[in-house]
């Protein structure tokens, strides 16, 4: 599979707004977490980043969308998925990108 037939997966498990939500929550936690540990020269933070951005990503898919998150078959292109669709929502530019996709309305 390339990323490019993935990511349409990636939305498509994403197709939840509220799960969309906790993911930018978390995703936004943890980046906030890496700063302040690299700003800090606090080892703590940054070893707590992944643990704070999948814990609400995670029960978004569990609640909400009741499948299994893709960072247990594609952790990278699922990290750079997170960021990307975070990117896209902050830019106003996801719900194109999720009607391309064939998951909005």
């Amino acid at each position: 599979m390339t990323y490019k037939e993935f990511w349409p997966l990636y939305l498509g498990g994403h197709a939840d707004r509220r799960t969309r939500a906790v993911h930018y929550c978390g995703t936004g936690a943890a980046l906030a977490a890496l700063a302040f540990g690299l700003a800090r020269g606090d080892w703590r933070w940054l070893a707590a980043a992944p643990a704070i951005g999948y814990a609400p990503a995670w029960f978004g898919h569990l609640v909400f969308e009741r499948n299994r998150p893709q960072t247990f078959s594609h952790p990278l292109w699922s990290l750079y998925s997170d960021l990307r669709m975070l990117t896209l929502f902050l830019s106003g530019r996801l719900g194109a990108e999720l009607r391309r996709a064939g998951i909005a309305r």
